[in-house]
């Protein structure tokens, strides 16, 4: 026959050795860190739930879940034994030293930018009157007289856009 034939069937199962062999790694991996598990360790169920190891059997384990409450758990279900300090950084919150080369970064970029160059807590009163091209009101001597309409002023006496009747 032609090995072409046989070549998928080759990588297939190529691929399945290398599989196995990964899956009983990781096995072996996880069994050992379970055997450095010992009373007093923090540890991380397969669940995600923090607690610490109070007794071990040959295939379970006893966790103390809350002060004063225990419960016994397969071994398999251990998913991390913690370092103490991963262990209390996380439960309790509390970090071994901070860490004094970290920048402190503020909160907002206010800190960050130049000073703007107007001072913005005047009150508006202060503030200078920005001219948006109005035209002034004519004096009272020249003002239309009767019912003539002013300039650009609608005869209706509304503005543009004011609704109601006329």
């Amino acid at each position: 026959m032609n090995l072409v034939t046989f070549l998928p069937f080759i990588v297939l199962i190529g691929a399945m050795i290398l599989m196995t062999r990964s899956a009983k790694k990781k096995q072996q991996a996880a069994a050992q860190m379970r055997d450095h598990m010992t009373p007093g360790t923090g540890v991380r169920t397969i669940g995600g739930m923090y607690a610490t190891v109070k007794e071990i059997g040959d295939d379970t384990v006893t966790l103390e879940v809350a002060p004063g409450v225990h419960a016994v758990y397969a071994k398999n279900a251990i998913g991390a034994v913690l370092e103490d300090a991963e262990y209390n950084r996380i439960v309790h919150g509390i970090a071994d030293e901070p860490d004094t080369d970290t920048p402190v970064v503020p909160d907002d970029a206010s800190s960050l930018t130049e000073t703007p160059k107007t001072d913005l807590t005047k009150d508006e009163d202060e503030a200078p009157k920005l001219d948006l091209g109005k035209k002034a009101e004519a004096p009272e001597d020249e003002a239309p007289k009767g019912d003539e309409p002013k300039g650009d002023e609608p005869k209706d006496g509304k503005a543009d856009g004011e609704a109601g009747a006329k």
